[in-house]
């Protein structure tokens, strides 16, 4: 049994559920959200506030700054609770309200943009926002998750060797895209040893990630108003993306099995199924990574009244019918 004196010293990393009992697919999912930071987030503050601690940019009487649509901010909240830090989180009115309590039951202050920019949406108006406490005030240290090559480096370092050492055959792998750090982490590990795994990236309809149109996004956490800086899609085989309403029909599948997961896995889950189904192959071997779990989600995918005023009252429905005709049980 570990004994920690950091909260950022837990991290369970070999936890999987085999999901073919839910999706009717062969599908494992590496569930990141057991530590004391509830997501996959946890390895990039960890690793981007160390390496900001070595440089030297991060000093005792600094104050740190990071944009977050919620799990980062939840993780460096943690952090910088432990390590006697400030820390000032960016987000915008899309996050969860329980997010918003966790981070300020922690210490940190949450500054919330209510206004998106006009051509990069909320991720801008935040981003734009912290330029401005930066000019304000030189103790201001932004780890900037976006661009920070630490962010990918903690899931080449951690993640990825724990599926490879778990999955020695594996074929595919699914990750959601957001910032793209667990993306590109995956990918450079396996890309660097040459094994052949398919990296499939999973992305919300509305992100631009990957050259789509901009479009509406209510659920935090994956996709983005503006390209990627850390991506680089010659490492990606291919890319799912998934509508919300989607999003939330496999969320609420899982939480039928005993799953509560949250809007990022939902996403992540759908696509991976969606493709497997198009991919009919029951001799694949195919990893899908859970960043979150969904108990930050109960007052948004997991109530009906906020489901339905965004999505309609038949979006959950629209499942039950698939299920009973024998359609895809996620979409």
């Amino acid at each position: 049994m570990p004994v920690i004196s950091a909260p950022q010293g837990f991290n369970e990393d070999d936890l999987y559920v085999d999901l073919e009992s839910v999706v009717g697919r062969s599908l494992f999912l590496k569930c990141e959200g057991f530590n004391f930071a509830g997501s996959i987030k946890l390895k990039a503050a960890a690793e981007m506030v160390e390496a900001a601690e070595r440089d030297g940019v991060l000093r005792p009487g600094s104050v740190l700054v990071e944009s977050s649509s919620g799990n980062l901010g939840v993780a460096l909240s943690m952090i910088a609770a432990n390590k006697g830090y400030r820390f000032i989180c960016v987000t915008d009115s899309r996050c969860n309200l329980s997010t918003r309590r966790l981070m300020e039951a922690l210490g940190s202050q949450v500054h919330i943009i209510t206004e998106p920019d006009p051509d990069s949406g909320y991720l801008g108006a935040r981003i734009s926002h912290i330029h401005a406490l930066l000019a304000s005030d030189d103790r201001y240290v932004w780890l900037n998750q976006y661009s920070n090559e630490a962010n990918w480096k903690a899931h080449h370092r951690t993640t990825a060797p724990a599926i490879a050492r778990q999955f020695p055959n594996l074929d595919v792998l699914f990750v959601g895209a957001g910032t793209t750090g667990t993306l590109m982490g995956c990918a450079r590990y396996f890309r660097d040893r040459r094994r052949p795994v398919r990296i499939v990236a999973v992305d919300s309809v509305g992100s631009v990630s990957f050259g789509t149109p901009q479009g509406r996004r209510m659920i935090p956490g994956l996709g983005m108003n503006i390209r990627p800086p850390l991506l680089d899609e010659s490492y990606v085989d291919e890319v799912v993306h998934v509508e919300e309403a989607d999003t939330i029909r496999a969320c609420h599948r899982l939480a039928r099995r005993g799953f509560l997961f949250g809007g990022s896995t939902g996403t992540v889950v759908s696509g991976a199924t969606n493709w497997l189904a198009e991919h009919d192959d029951d001799d694949l071997t195919a990893v899908a990574i859970a960043p979150d779990l969904g108990e930050r989600y109960l007052d948004t995918v997991y109530q009906s009244n906020w489901v339905h005023d965004l999505y309609g009252e038949d979006v959950l429905a629209a499942r039950e019918r698939a299920a009973v005709s024998g359609g895809s049980p996620l979409r």
